[in-house]
């Protein structure tokens, strides 16, 4: 039933909680795991109280990759990831929850066995699902930065999208979604690469397919900033983190309504959304 459309809904994107940063960032050593993590928990809680505040609910809240600070195999992997899963425990248990994939969940180089291990702890590293009409795809951006260690799993990704994006490009769907943790690009689909950002080649090669098979938006995190553009008809959406900033935004989390025509945005502060909830002109989309 959830591949019919029945009307706008809304759902809202996070990124990067990642307990630990914000001690490893201070001290200049951000190679460490990060010993201290109590700012992450309570902004994470803070965005779930913000979120199960909302009404109507969402239908989904999705966290966009580097849930923790410490890579695979590094101190305080565990003691992070049993942190963060307590805290998310609080969320309206009618709200879904979507985990996708970072570098700090499976390491810069990922392995068969880190990626086994985030899927034991979080689900999945790719999936597709659907929601009001929508189709949404999940995927593991760490396997086109360096698959170098599992060059299998990327080719087993590589196939199982293609297939994804045709069923997309069939316009079995009143819109298809795609969330990753990097950026296909933070402005332009033409700028340099960047830690931040997919070399141009890989880019422009996912960004075409998206394109042609009529994605309308990637939302994506790991930047700890703002940031976005356009690429022909899809949107490039970067969102800042509930943790560690790295730019002049503030902790916070997307509100993304999903109307027939258009896919509409907007960044709030915790304390915005705590404080104010949705702004009346989004809420009136859902309407239509």
């Amino acid at each position: 039933k959830e591949k019919e459309w029945k009307g706008p809904f809304y759902f809202i994107q996070g990124a990067d909680p990642q307990f630990g940063l914000m001690k490893a960032w201070s001290t200049g050593n951000c190679n460490s795991s990060g010993d201290e993590w109590e700012q992450e928990i309570r902004l994470t809680e803070q965005a779930i109280q913000a979120i199960n505040r909302l009404n109507p609910k969402p239908r989904f809240f999705v966290l966009c990759g580097d849930l923790i600070h410490a890579m695979p195999g590094m101190p305080f992997q565990r003691e992070q990831t049993k942190d963060l899963q307590r805290v998310l425990g609080a969320i309206d248990r009618e709200i879904p929850l979507v985990f996708v994939s970072g570098n700090h969940d499976l390491g810069n180089v990922p392995t068969a066995e880190t990626i086994e291990e985030f899927c034991q702890t979080w689900g999945d590293d790719y999936f597709s699902f659907w929601v009001g009409g929508v189709l949404f795809l999940v995927l593991n951006s760490q396997l086109w930065y360096d698959a170098s260690s599992c060059p299998a799993l990327k080719q087993a990704q590589d196939l199982w999208l293609a297939q994804q994006l045709s069923l997309a490009g069939q316009q079995k769907c009143q819109h298809a979604i795609v969330f990753q943790h990097i950026p296909l690009f933070l402005q332009s689909i033409d700028e340099d690469d960047d830690y931040f950002n997919l070399t141009r080649s890989v880019r422009k090669e996912m960004a075409d397919k998206f394109t042609k098979a009529g994605v309308r938006a990637v939302f994506s995190g790991h930047y700890h900033r703002n940031a976005g553009g356009t690429y022909k008809n899809l949107d490039m959406v970067v969102s800042s983190a509930i943790g560690c900033q790295l730019g002049k935004d503030t902790h916070g989390l997307r509100v993304v309504v999903v109307t027939a025509e258009k896919i509409v945005h907007r960044y709030y502060s915790l304390d915005e959304l705590n404080e104010k909830g949705i702004e009346d002109d989004l809420m009136e989309l859902m309407k239509q």
